[in-house]
């Protein structure tokens, strides 16, 4: 994190997040706890945590917790929406995302995945020979996985933060940025991702990745309130042969997060209508498909419906 612009409180915070928490992740694996004294489920995470960490320090992990009431800056820097928030940093980045395990042996699971995959140095923190193991950085492949899976778990406000740090790191990676357009469409923030798109230059717009993100970002323009929605979906049922009324409510779904309901109808469009509307409907159907990205298990499946209807 950089002191620049910042007030004095706000230096301060980042020097004792530097102190406690970058400099040692630099050969150790910090587990980082985002806690309040209000949250009930961060009282009951925290002798988890602290008992986890304790049997794994001789592996190099250590514990650092943030009071997210009494450093609101660096819970800022985070994008936490919710706690408790755990992550799993390595050379000042969040390698993994812990929230999700509450159980000693979910932690225990998820650390030993993670201490197979970076170069973190056992026992004692200082030492010419663990300054060389820290320069190693985690790899950017493994960190973008991670960001994915937490959107696929359907997470999009703690995906985008993970690609917001990513893009920090790789702005020049067009998976990052995909990633990241992604994960802001699907929190609700598409002026942001509109911004994110934008400020990009054009042979990045033009990579296959970053027009993922940009259909994404396009379907997403779509989106109606309840009510329209409603109507949408009333003259869709009314109108089954109508192929604008079927593309109409599926880009409407598929915005409102309906993706199931939006695939289905489309589906039914091409397997009864006509050539023209087959294609149409066929078209729009393969922008859902990269908008959520061709590797997703979600639209595995649905080509594999498409494919049946297309060649029996």
């Amino acid at each position: 994190m950089a002191s620049m612009g910042l007030s004095i409180e706000e230096q301060k915070a980042v020097e004792q997040f530097r102190k406690d928490v970058v400099d040692p992740s630099q050969t150790k694996l910090v587990v980082l706890d985002f806690w309040a004294e209000w949250c009930g489920p961060c009282k009951a995470l925290t002798p988890v945590l602290e008992k986890v960490c304790a049997e794994y320090a001789d592996k190099g992990v250590i514990l650092a917790k943030i009071n997210v009431d009494e450093q609101k800056f660096i819970a800022s820097q985070f994008q936490v929406q919710s706690i408790p928030t755990v992550y799993a940093m390595f050379q000042g980045q969040p390698v993994a995302d812990l929230t999700p395990m509450r159980s000693e042996s979910q932690l225990k699971q998820a650390l030993d995945q993670i201490l197979q995959q970076v170069p973190v140095q056992a026992g004692a923190a200082d030492g010419q020979d663990g300054q060389q193991q820290g320069q190693q950085a985690p790899d950017l492949d493994q960190l973008v996985a991670m960001g994915e899976q937490v959107l696929a778990d359907g997470d999009a406000e703690r995906a985008a933060s993970v690609f917001m740090q990513l893009a920090q790191m790789a702005p020049d990676k067009a998976e990052v940025q995909s990633g990241l357009i992604r994960a802001l469409v699907a929190a609700g923030q598409t002026e942001a991702a509109q911004q994110a798109y934008d400020a990009l230059p054009q042979e990045m717009k033009d990579d296959p990745l970053v027009q993922q993100g940009h259909s994404a970002l396009e379907l997403a323009g779509t989106q109606v309130d309840t009510a329209e929605l409603d109507n949408l979906r009333k003259a869709a049922a009314e109108r089954p042969a109508d192929t604008e009324a079927q593309i109409a409510f599926a880009e409407a779904a598929f915005a409102a997060g309906e993706r199931d309901e939006a695939a289905e109808v489309l589906l039914r469009s091409i397997q009864g209508g006509g050539e023209e509307g087959n294609e149409a409907a066929k078209e729009k159907l393969l922008k859902i498909f990269e908008a959520v990205g061709m590797e997703d298990p979600w639209v595995s499946t649905q080509r594999r419906k498409l494919s049946l209807i297309l060649f029996g």
